[in-house]
């Protein structure tokens, strides 16, 4: 029979198996998690400071910030961070008339 071990000889061999496996995903959102957590603990702080600074009768930084990322673009999609492309003319709508019904265009 197993003994103690043997037992835990084959748990950590499946457990490196299982970990080489999710080991990247586990990691990678946990990095994600850390950050945002940061983030928020940061903006947190902020805030807590801009009421310090309104109680205190200073005036509080009222600047918005700056988030650096991808601009979404109305009809375009996400384009990289300095290639915006200007905003295209919206399709013109054609009214019908309330007694033609509606037309099938498809081939």
């Amino acid at each position: 029979m197993f003994g103690l071990s043997e037992l835990v000889v084959v748990l950590i061999v499946v457990i490196a198996v299982l970990l080489a496996k999710k080991g990247p995903e586990l990691a990678r959102s946990a990095g994600k998690s850390a950050r945002i957590l940061k983030a928020e603990a940061r903006a947190m702080k902020e805030e807590k400071e801009r009421e310090k600074a309104k109680e205190n009768g200073a005036a509080a930084d009222t600047a918005p910030r700056v988030i650096q990322g991808e601009t979404v673009v109305p009809g375009f999609g996400t384009t990289a961070p300095g290639t915006e492309r200007p905003f295209a003319a919206a399709p013109e709508r054609t009214e019908r008339a309330a007694d033609t019904p509606p037309q099938d265009n498809r081939p």
